[in-house]
């Protein structure tokens, strides 16, 4: 483990069914302890796995999960092969009954595997009955992830986030947006689940090879969560989770604080890496003045001088402008 000594922030006595908006809005990790500890699901893995196995089967319907299946030698490390083009894992799809199974009986993984990012809706339909928080003006998407001992690199999510552990030991590892350049991020376009991770093994760190890292590390914040606890992580967090015992379950909740038409950075990043990242020097200068300007100026001042009926897309967002926009994106991309 690395010597962090910067905790992340607890709060006690908040309730599942009435989360204060200042937590919802916060911009640094909160850990809410004891947030989720009322749920039946929760009282079933404190006793075994196989009385949590047995509350989940009471959902489940046959639906087909996707699967992580790595081997011991890589001890839970789910990550790339040696040349980066690959992984070091394989992906199956299979039932929840069989993984379940599997992770019930096997008190020493020969395998280690990981179930990540599936919807508690089709999945597990029922479920969010007695299991569930009230977040419903949010309209989150809530997934289950699941699995044995497993190490998940760092990484970012554009989303909000309430991470909640349910059944076993999980600890995160976080780092503010601003320390992307001390990660040491791999490729975008080869991941090994959508988002770009960070290539430094946090259990064996070649300070040689990544020595910003050392950087890093002065802020980063350890949040180690106990079953019936939960991690606010605010947009952009980088963070590092690892699963701690052979039997972890985790639901999360995803929502955005802007509309879904607005789209998603992570296209304008990769529209960005064609379009600007090869321009000459100065041209290069003189377009990141122009984001500046039109993006990320927050002043009012800015447009100032534009009639409000003259605004066109530079108005205030809504579905209309953002068709409007995706329109013209198409026509000049069809050139």
């Amino acid at each position: 483990m690395l010597a962090i000594d910067k905790r992340v922030d607890i709060v006690e006595g908040v309730s599942a069914n009435a989360i204060p908006a200042d937590i919802l809005c916060a911009t640094e990790p909160l850990l809410l302890k004891g947030l989720v500890a009322d749920w039946p699901f929760v009282h079933a893995g404190s006793q075994n796995p196989a009385a949590a196995k047995d509350y989940l089967l009471r959902f489940y319907r046959d639906a087909q999960v996707l699967a992580l299946r790595g081997a011991a030698e890589h001890k839970g490390r789910f990550f790339y092969d040696e040349t980066l083009t690959g992984f070091n894992f394989t992906r199956t799809n299979s039932s929840l009954a069989a993984i379940l199974d599997e992770l019930d009986t096997t008190p020493e993984p020969a395998d280690h595997l990981y179930v990540g990012s599936t919807a508690v809706d089709n999945c597990l339909p029922g479920f969010r009955s007695s299991n569930d928080l009230a977040l419903q003006h949010l309209n989150p998407l809530v997934s289950i992830w699941l699995g044995n001992r497993s190490r998940i690199a760092a990484h970012y999510d554009f989303p909000d986030n309430i991470a909640c552990v349910v059944a076993g030991r999980r600890r995160f590892t976080l780092f503010p947006p601003e320390q992307l350049p001390n990660l040491y991020v791999g490729p975008l376009d080869v991941t090994p689940a959508g988002q770009p991770i960070s290539l430094v093994d946090f259990h064996q760190p070649d300070r040689q090879r990544f020595p910003r890292f050392s950087a890093a590390l002065e802020h980063a914040l350890i949040a180690e969560l106990q079953p019936g606890d939960a991690l606010f992580l605010p947009s952009m967090w980088w963070h590092h989770v690892e699963a701690l015992e052979n039997f972890n379950v985790l639901i999360n909740y995803w929502w955005r604080s802007t509309a879904a038409f607005t789209g998603t950075p992570a296209d304008a990043l990769l529209h960005g890496v064609m379009a600007l990242r090869n321009l000459p020097a100065a041209q290069k200068r003189a377009w990141k003045g122009i984001f500046e300007h039109y993006v990320f100026n927050e002043s009012p001042e800015a447009l100032a001088h534009i009639p409000a009926a003259a605004l066109g897309v530079l108005g205030e967002p809504d579905a209309d402008k953002s068709r409007q926009l995706r329109a013209m994106l198409r026509n000049n991309l069809n050139r």
